[in-house]
């Protein structure tokens, strides 16, 4: 993206005056959502906009932020005006965002917030790189809405599952040799290539034939698949009556259930299994094979909403396209523990500089400072009350305005010092902002 330029506003210098802003924010109601008063997403969102949750209807996906796709609206008590979007509402003074991010990015964010409550497999997929973006969004653009990249964290807020990346060299062989489905469909050849591979091996030689595998897998017919499963499930209904199946064996036969004959449940035999316990928190960067499994999480990425699919959806695929983009790169992911920056917070910082994430547990009466920082920042509330102070107030009298709970998010300009004080049992809530990477060679 070009650096984004006002003369008037870059020679004024002013900094934000404004106090942070309430915001309204978007809910998506995908199929593969948890269903009504069961998911986070529902009670976020009923809470945050006052509507009524629908006990029949599955609430997947709470948006945060200023892509078309899902826009948050501006709650400014100040105006005279119907809510407008966050977008709009921060092109009107685009000092919010501070000099540097402005000047990166553009007047927006440079980062989008999420929480997703997740009954059922998300799509096996990936998100294009920079370059990749382009050439789609150029190429497709009813598809692909936008020419950015879309790197992300999902920070657990109960157990979570997920696949991610491809699974090791010794995982691999394994599967060759116990899945006599998988190896036959990929061919005697190319799976004793693998089988026959030693421990030091040249690890551009195995990501080349894993790579003819798992396309042969993911380009074959819908009847082979058919067939294939079908051969599958017979033999694992068996066998469980004499042994326990493993783990994959078992998420195999679940994503096959949800998806009946989708190629998407046999390519989780080639992908890392990862289950996350609340607080902990998995990164997947550009071009990562890719699928959420179950549980709930808040999912920071940056601003797009490219996806490039292959099985596990009614929504359109791209196997092509995904096969092609794909890194090819084996080993178990990073499970991010986050980083303490006080008794009650710690930071995940993922190697892009359009986003990181503080996660913060207060228990009662306790207090926290976020120090001010040089970029805007969105605050969420996932459950609890606090005191809210942005330093603006002139007496000590709390107001409603003061107050923050359950389903609240505010928008916070650059150059604004946040206290919150938890004043029930328990708080707990989420900061997004830029990078503080981004900011050090200031």
């Amino acid at each position: 993206m070009e650096p984004w330029t006002n003369n008037d506003t870059m020679k004024k210098k002013r900094r934000p005056t404004r106090k942070p802003v309430r915001l309204r924010c978007s809910v998506k109601n995908y199929d593969w959502g948890i269903l009504g008063h069961h998911s986070k997403v529902a009670r976020l969102s009923a809470l945050n906009s006052g509507s009524d949750i629908d006990p029949s209807k599955p609430y997947a996906e709470f948006w945060i932020g200023t892509h078309e796709s899902g826009p948050s609206y501006a709650d400014d008590p100040g105006s005279d005006h119907d809510p407008v979007s966050l977008k709009s509402w921060i092109a009107r003074d685009p000092s919010v965002l501070g000099e540097k991010v402005l000047h990166k990015w553009g007047p927006d964010l440079p980062f989008l917030c999420k929480v997703l409550s997740v009954q059922k497999a998300l799509s096996i997929q990936a998100h294009p790189d920079k370059e990749m973006a382009r050439v789609l969004h150029k190429l497709h653009p009813s598809v692909y809405k936008d020419d950015n990249h879309k790197p992300e964290v999902a920070l657990a807020l109960t157990e979570f599952e997920a696949l991610c990346g491809f699974t090791s060299l010794k995982e691999l062989k394994e599967m060759l040799r116990t899945v006599p489905e998988i190896a036959e469909l990929v061919g005697v050849v190319d799976a004793e290539k693998i089988l026959l591979v030693g421990e030091r091996h040249e690890n551009g030689k195995v990501n080349t034939d894993l790579e003819a595998m798992f396309s042969r897998l993911m380009l074959s017919s819908k009847e082979t698949i058919s067939k294939i499963i079908s051969r599958l499930k017979r033999r694992l209904n068996l066998e469980k009556k004499k042994r326990q199946l493993t783990v994959k064996e078992q998420l195999v036969l679940r994503l096959e259930s949800q998806y009946p004959a989708d190629v998407g449940a046999i390519a989780a035999f080639f992908l890392n299994y990862v289950k996350l316990k609340r607080g902990e928190a998995l990164y997947c960067g550009p071009n990562e094979p890719h699928a959420y499994i179950s549980g709930e999480c808040v999912e920071c990425m940056a601003t797009s909403d490219n996806v490039v699919r292959a099985g596990l959806t009614s929504k359109q695929i791209d196997v092509q396209t995904l096969l092609s983009m794909l890194k090819y790169r084996q080993g178990a992911p990073e499970i991010m523990q986050g980083v303490s920056m006080n008794a009650y917070t710690k930071r995940f910082v993922p190697p892009f500089e359009e986003f990181e994430v503080d996660s913060c547990n207060l228990p009662h009466s306790a207090s926290v400072v976020f120090p001010a920082v040089i970029g805007p920042s969105l605050f969420l509330v996932t459950g609890g009350k606090g005191r809210f102070d942005a330093g603006l107030a002139e007496d000590d009298v709390v107001t409603d305005d003061d107050i923050v709970e359950e389903g609240e998010v505010l928008f916070v300009p650059a150059h604004t010092k946040i206290s919150i004080t938890a004043i029930s049992t328990e708080l707990h809530l989420y900061r997004v902002g830029a990078n503080s990477t981004f900011f050090r060679d200031l």
